[in-house]
């Protein structure tokens, strides 16, 4: 592990000098390799007089930090707690080198759009104080504490950062200074085995799959698939059918995100407008998994999901039916990018997620409760929800613009432009819509849609404006669309939800 201390005390023989030593003592039994700046050694201009920090060059002391920070792992600040926060000198030194392009990135035109660029580096601080610990956290809310780990540090993206206050200093005596001493030189020793405990490395091994899962994608298919059981079922749920279905689609689904995330890793290596909802989950990009990690998971889910579809078939109504109609779930999901379809880069991928995440689910969930293939009442149900996944699907490509059209990625955004997907988007909103209140003015579907207006025409109406003002944003500034792309995604939900209620 390659550890940074930076000594943040105006005075090297001060109590923080002394506690950086202990820290260094302890690092050093660990094993690690150890860097350390004492900031009052440093000779450099303490305000930022540029227009911006990157503007201002940095003298020579400040240069070989910089390097010494972007080489670091483990980043450790000793500094005094003064007037409740850190003294001058340490601000003066983040302010110099705490700067775009280095620690984090704006990516969009407005200043909450950010990306910190050291989400590998973990941090301790260390601070002393004349206030009692608690009466500075709880009382006065540790406000250097909080700024120092979330609006310095987390912005970067450091995390986790852990922090150590010993006080009051004025009236402490020597045994209490030598325990504080003590205690420090512990938590250097305790990088041996690594910055996080037991429990936070076993978090760490979870968290890549979690992100590689995508889990904010599979509520709305499974509330589809719900949908077409309530409409199905003329009795009580056949909850042996409904579980195994389920979780069928559930790992199905799983397997065509991790086939997404490999074959798509040409696009999302050069996507700089990655985000939550678009570019993948990254866990290629950063070497969080590796491919044949995430090709041998692949695999396994997809055994788990055949497995779950052969007990689901042992208790359908009609399972001949329902076979065909699993095995085409199989391709036209993972068909989104798997050969020899490819869908998503055929222009196709779009209307491939609206029909998977709308009748394909539906009418599954209604063939494990003994419906018909054909029954109208699931096909009237999945038509308006299908228009309204379209919109979001849509939206999704036009920060990936550049990206897949480098690789060749035929997406409705690179086909018509981003504007085009704009305004292509708000015409199926504006159909959805309409579709869905026509089916509520003729008492469809056991009047599975009575009441659905409320919820649909504002909720319209918002997307429609918020896609109104960014289609006064230059396309190539379109970069980052993730409210609009909230928007648009909650959309669909009206279409379950209130058919559900009034069904059950």
């Amino acid at each position: 592990m390659r550890v940074l201390l930076v000594l943040g005390h105006p005075r090297r023989d001060s109590l923080c000098g002394a506690l950086a030593d202990a820290y260094c003592d302890g690092a050093g039994d660990a094993g690690v390799e150890l860097r350390r700046i004492d900031l009052a050694a440093l000779s450099f201009t303490r305000d930022v007089t540029a227009a911006s920090p990157e503007d201002q060059p940095l003298e020579p002391d400040l240069q070989a930090a910089r390097a010494d920070l972007a080489w670091a792992e483990h980043l450790v600040f000793v500094y005094p707690t003064w007037w409740g926060t850190m003294p001058a000198l340490l601000k003066s030194f983040l302010d110099r080198l705490v700067m775009p392009g280095f620690a984090f990135r704006f990516y969009g035109p407005g200043a909450a759009e950010w990306e910190g660029l050291w989400p590998d580096k973990s941090a301790q601080l260390i601070t002393t104080m004349d206030t009692p610990p608690p009466v500075y956290r709880w009382l006065f809310h540790a406000p250097g504490t909080h700024a120092m780990r979330n609006a310095t540090l987390g912005f970067c993206g450091v995390r986790p950062t852990r922090a150590l206050v010993f006080g009051p200093v004025r009236t402490s005596d020597a045994d209490r200074r030598a325990a504080w001493l003590e205690k420090t030189r512990r938590t250097g020793f305790a990088l041996r085995s690594g910055v996080r405990s037991p429990a936070g490395r076993a978090a760490a091994r979870i968290r890549p799959w979690l992100s590689a899962l995508r889990l904010q994608f599979y509520p709305m298919s499974w509330a589809a698939y719900g949908l077409g059981a309530v409409a199905a079922a003329t009795g009580p749920i056949d909850w042996a059918a409904f579980v195994w279905g389920l979780l069928f689609i559930a790992l199905l689904e799983a397997a065509t995100v991790f086939c997404n995330e490999r074959l798509d890793l040409a696009t999302d290596r050069i996507n700089p407008n990655h985000g939550p909802f678009t570019g993948g989950s990254r866990v290629l990009v950063t070497g969080a998994i590796s491919p044949p990690q995430l090709r041998r998971a692949t695999g396994l889910l997809l055994v788990g999901a055949l497995t779950a579809a052969g007990a689901a078939l042992g208790v359908a109504p009609a399972p001949i039916a329902t076979a065909l109609w699993m095995g085409l779930a199989v391709l036209f999901t993972l068909g989104y990018t798997v050969g020899p379809l490819r869908l998503s880069y055929r222009g196709l991928g779009e209307v491939d997620v609206a029909f998977t995440h709308s009748a394909l689910v539906l009418v599954l969930g209604g063939l494990l409760q003994g419906a018909a293939l054909f029954d109208a009442d699931l096909w009237l149900l999945s038509a308006p929800l299908a228009l309204a996944i379209l919109p979001s699907i849509v939206l999704a490509g036009v920060p990936d613009h550049d990206a897949d059209a480098a690789v060749g990625k035929r997406t409705i955004a690179v086909r018509l432009g981003r504007h085009g997907a704009l305004r292509l988007a708000g015409a199926a909103l504006v159909a959805a819509a309409t579709l869905g209140l026509v089916f509520e003015g003729l008492a469809l579907v056991d009047g599975a849609f009575a009441g659905l207006q409320w919820f649909v025409l504002p909720h319209a109406a918002l997307g429609l404006g918020l896609l109104w003002w960014r289609s006064q944003t230059p396309a190539d500034r379109l970069q980052r669309i993730d409210g609009l792309l909230v928007a648009t995604l909650t959309y669909m939900l009206w279409f379950v939800l209130v058919p559900w209620f009034n069904l059950s």
